[in-house]
């Protein structure tokens, strides 16, 4: 295939899809790198190993699963050019998103109930990476929810059509990747 092909708007529209797609991969790495040096602080002395996650955190996890199926079927909506009820399925992905934020701080509020702390005197290894992973994990969310606030926007002004779909599309793309990410992480700390 031939990038330099095509009309000005496929060209800016693949553009745009590398970059996301840069962006995901550095922050995939990014959580490699955390994920991994999880798996080697394991063999410390002091490290957790009969610790059971919040279940809060197996609730936001259903919940941004949730999330992912109401952004896809706001994209189908549009392809419909059902624009209402588009625009409404993106209400319920961001009222799900901000479920998912709020579950994940009961989340952290257990594992601070069960005596845990993410550093000083009675903060353990096993506990600060779960906190800074997770909190990074929501610092994404928040940019996610940045953006489908973007895309909001942008289907209440009715900017969306069948055939120009590329800011939802994106939005979309980056939003499935903080789901997946998120249900990697849940599987990660349970079964690791």
């Amino acid at each position: 295939m031939d990038l330099t092909q095509g009309t000005q708007k496929e060209k800016n529209a693949r553009a745009k899809k590398m970059m996301l797609w840069f962006g995901i991969i550095s922050l995939l790495m990014g959580f490699a790198g955390w994920t991994s040096a999880f798996i080697v602080s394991s063999v410390r002395e002091d490290w957790l190993t009969d610790f059971q996650l919040p279940t809060a955190f197996f609730y936001s996890t259903a919940v941004i699963i949730l999330s992912s199926f109401s952004y896809i079927l706001a994209k189908s909506a549009v392809r419909k050019n059902e624009q209402k009820t588009a625009a409404n399925w993106l209400i319920a992905t961001l009222i799900l998103g901000i479920v998912f934020i709020a579950l994940q701080f009961m989340g952290f509020s257990e594992i601070i109930a069960q005596g845990y702390y993410f550093t000083g005197p009675t903060s353990n290894i096993t506990m600060s990476y779960i906190f800074l992973i997770a909190a990074v994990h929501v610092l994404h969310v928040v940019a996610g929810i940045i953006s489908l606030l973007v895309v909001l926007v942008s289907q209440l002004q009715r900017k969306y059509t069948p055939d120009n779909l590329l800011g939802m599309e994106l939005g979309a793309t980056f939003w499935h990747f903080l789901d997946l990410l998120w249900v990697y992480l849940m599987l990660f700390f349970y079964f690791f």
